[in-house]
């Protein structure tokens, strides 16, 4: 049999719905996030050590996503029972047990629905993805990281920071924002309406350039 190769998901697309087995029961995505922002990455296969780090990170900052409105799943073709005893080694090896769900994937269904499986990486497991999607279920971020490197759950959490406070607001984040910094009024806002969005004032570098103090 001839294995199909979805697309990954590209920004503004809708993440498709789909129905799977978890480390937390079966679920059907649209109704397990409901309405909140959502992280959705994937792993190779159980049993890897650079993921096992992932997990326990991602494990240890499940209270920063909370406090975001974020939910947090993860993926891996192997089975649930797999998934189990992996969750014990990430809490034994890493201090945090895992408490999100981890979906099984197996049957590679959710893994090409997300174009998480490339053909000319190994057409057999999934490439380390990451996905963050808005309330709509809309591709706001993706990530593909190298099998080598741990992924930056900090910098998601950065990203997630300036998407919700750009939606919240006519503003971009400049390069290295943290949350509290300074943003960038958006070019399409004129001076007048950017006078009654913000009525402290900005700093125009120049005219197209204007930095303004945005309260959380």
């Amino acid at each position: 049999m001839t294995l199909q190769f979805g697309f990954p998901l590209t920004l503004g697309q809708v993440a498709p719905d789909f129905e799977a087995e978890t480390t937390e029961g079966s679920i059907r995505f649209s109704a397990w996030a409901r309405e909140s922002w959502v992280v959705i990455f994937s792993h190779p296969r159980d049993f890897t050590p650079v993921c096992t780090t992932e997990l326990g990170e991602a494990a240890r900052l499940k209270p920063e996503f909370d406090k975001r409105g974020v939910k947090v799943i993860g993926l891996s073709v192997d089975p649930v029972d797999r998934h189990a005893a992996w969750a014990e080694d990430i809490r034994q090896t890493q201090g945090y047990a895992l408490n999100f769900p981890m979906i099984a994937d197996p049957s590679r269904h959710v893994s090409q629905l997300y174009g998480m499986i490339h053909p000319e990486a190994d057409p057999s497991v999934t490439v380390r993805t990451v996905y963050v999607l808005d309330p709509a279920r809309k591709v706001r971020l993706t990530l593909t990281y190298p099998p080598s490197t741990g992924r930056n759950f900090l910098e998601v959490l950065r990203v997630i920071d300036s998407l919700q406070l750009t939606d919240r607001h006519k503003v971009a984040t400049p390069v290295n924002w943290e949350k509290g910094g300074r943003a960038i009024i958006v070019p399409s806002l004129s001076d007048e309406d950017a006078a009654q969005r913000f009525p402290q004032g900005w700093q125009a570098d120049r005219p197209y350039l204007r930095w303004v103090d945005v309260a959380e």
